[in-house]
């Protein structure tokens, strides 16, 4: 019988890296497509205020925000106005809002749906407080308010 004999050492090939350009246009793609940016085009500028005691929100998909402030177009005014989507709107127009909304959503997520409400720290009380009257004729109990981490003392 007759011996094998492994003549020298033998190399490894080297990973090919020509499709590597391929897989990375993939991803970047992939990326592009999935990403969401912002859906609302803020008309109303919304410095928010400052609390101590927050709590974060679990599911973000199932939040619909309100956004009430002066507008960002000096022409319109300094007066706050209130935002849904991407148009201004008036109190009475909520109750619509909320509904287009409940819509929208998957049935078994409609009692678990909030309203953020996105209010310019300088804005009155008084259209908040008519913006949440309008969202308890239609039952929208479940209402957030977004404020940034702090105390109200700083600036």
């Amino acid at each position: 019988m007759g011996k094998f004999k492994k003549s020298g050492k033998k190399e490894v090939p080297q990973v090919s890296t020509s499709s590597l350009p391929d897989i990375v246009y993939m991803l970047i793609f992939f990326f592009m497509i999935t990403t969401s940016m912002r859906d609302v085009e803020l008309k109303v500028k919304t410095a928010l205020p400052k609390a101590t005691e927050i709590a974060k929100l679990e599911k973000k998909a199932l939040v619909s925000s309100i956004y009430i402030g002066p507008p960002r177009d000096p022409k319109l005014g300094t007066e706050s106005r209130i935002q849904l989507n991407d148009q201004f709107a008036r109190p009475e127009d909520i109750p619509d809002w909320v509904l287009q909304e409940r819509e929208a959503r998957n049935e078994a997520d409609r009692p678990l749906l909030t309203t953020a409400l996105k209010v310019h720290k300088e804005t009155r009380m008084g259209v908040v407080t008519d913006v949440k009257q309008e969202l308890r004729k239609v039952g929208a109990f479940r209402i957030n308010y977004t404020t940034l981490k702090g105390s109200a003392l700083e600036n």
